[in-house]
């Protein structure tokens, strides 16, 4: 099956300058009627009539130019999030302004407008968060996907010459339920190595090895080998095996239930630690965690973990439309889920972390809040592919909406 990516279907965004000259013109009624009426008919009504007037100008403006033919706009679609949201942060804008009796009419009204705005942006926020879960919570019963074999695992190596044949015989004894059937295909692919890896995995049997011309990094290793991958569900984990590859048999048959995405969870409450890691690593993916709040609505508690599983359909779409070559590759992942609308499942890994691990914690860290900014800037501005209608497997539906670009309710 070939998935194709057309750059032009469904690119139509909202224009930033659209919404800030939206938001800027409300703002201007707002406090323009607030503060001029005030004198004749008291701060109270005046900033009743202020609010009213500014949110139905913002919800006609924001639906009729902001998001005006954008095919993905989830927020405008819901009238009753937008209209609770402007009430609330209405309520909170109407208590300050007229709270404030000691401040003038705009140092209240200037006041009592940023809290609204950071109150509107928190609850739209949460509302979405709990939407994003209930969707991709939810299995689909459909066909599995096209492939030659029942499962791809894909194995990112550079310099791995000395673990590589190891590797590879773990991974078949520990997934013997589909190698000992010839339903396992391995792919090494070795990102530019300076050593012998590709020819020791060829040695050791792997499947298939693809040899990167120079050192891309682990994003740019695990787009290659799904693409080459032949599986019905394609996964993929480091080549120190920090995860032991017998876990993997949970994500399949998660795969398998009706989930598109299986991502596993090293902070899940389930999740037996077997060795520990330093404590600055640990800090640093959590901070890590954290900060891609700023980027993806499902509020995962791992975003960093190196073993994830996929339809072998959805691999293709969701890895082929990635760019980001360093860590902060797992990032996009999910966020390009959430974009598409695919289904999720989180589930508990044991873990192991590897003495030998290349990862930095500072310098890497500092990495993936650079990714993290790309990939928010190309997603505010249309750069990830849509799918062509006509290119899609029958058993995937073509998403109606993401959930990335939404503006706050409110104005």
């Amino acid at each position: 099956m070939t998935t194709s990516l057309d750059p032009s279907f469904g690119s139509t965004r909202p224009d930033p300058r659209r919404f800030v000259a939206v938001g800027v013109l409300a703002t201007i009624i707002d406090v323009g009627l607030a503060v001029g009426l005030t004198d004749s008919v008291g701060r109270a009504l005046a900033d009743l009539v202020a609010l009213l007037a500014a949110a139905l100008v913002a919800r006609f403006l924001h639906a009729r130019v902001t998001l005006r033919g954008d095919d993905l706009d989830r927020w405008i679609r819901q009238p009753a999030v937008f209209f609770v949201t402007a009430l609330i942060a209405g309520a909170v804008d109407f208590a300050l302004f007229v709270g404030l009796t000691s401040a003038s009419d705009w140092i209240a009204k200037v006041v009592a407008i940023a809290v609204a705005a950071a109150v509107r942006a928190v609850f739209h926020r949460a509302v979405l968060f709990r939407h994003v879960r209930r969707e991709q919570g939810t299995p689909i019963d459909r066909p599995p996907s096209v492939g030659s074999v029942r499962v791809s695992l894909v194995v990112p190596a550079y310099e791995e010459e000395r673990r590589i044949s190891e590797t590879i015989a773990t991974v078949r004894r520990d997934l013997a339920v589909y190698h000992d059937e010839g339903e396992l295909e391995i792919v090494v692919v070795d990102d530019g190595s300076d050593d012998a890896t590709a020819h020791v995995a060829r040695e050791a049997g792997a499947d298939q090895v693809i040899v990167q011309p120079r050192n891309r990094g682990k994003g740019a290793a695990v787009r290659a080998g799904v693409a080459a991958a032949n599986g019905r569900t394609v996964a993929f984990t480091d080549a120190d095996l920090a995860y032991s590859p017998d876990q993997l048999v949970s994500f399949v048959d998660a795969i398998e239930s009706g989930y598109d995405v299986v991502i596993g969870n090293r902070h899940h409450e389930e999740t037996e630690t077997l060795r520990g890691t330093s404590a600055l690593r640990s800090f640093g993916s959590r901070v890590v965690n954290m900060a891609t709040n700023i980027l993806l609505l499902g509020n995962y508690r791992d975003t960093q973990c190196g073993c994830k599983a996929f339809r072998g359909d959805v691999a293709k779409i969701v890895l082929g439309a990635g760019t980001i070559d360093g860590f902060a590759f797992d990032i996009e992942i999910l966020h390009l889920v959430e974009r598409y609308g695919f289904t999720m499942r989180e589930v508990p890994i044991a873990v192991v972390n590897s003495d030998t691990s290349t990862v930095s914690a500072v310098r890497d860290g500092l990495l993936v809040f650079r990714d993290i900014l790309r990939v928010r800037a190309a997603g505010r501005r249309g750069r990830y592919p849509a799918l062509q209608p006509d290119a899609l497997p029958a058993s995937v539906s073509l998403p109606t909406s993401t959930v990335d670009d939404q503006p706050p309710g409110g104005k």
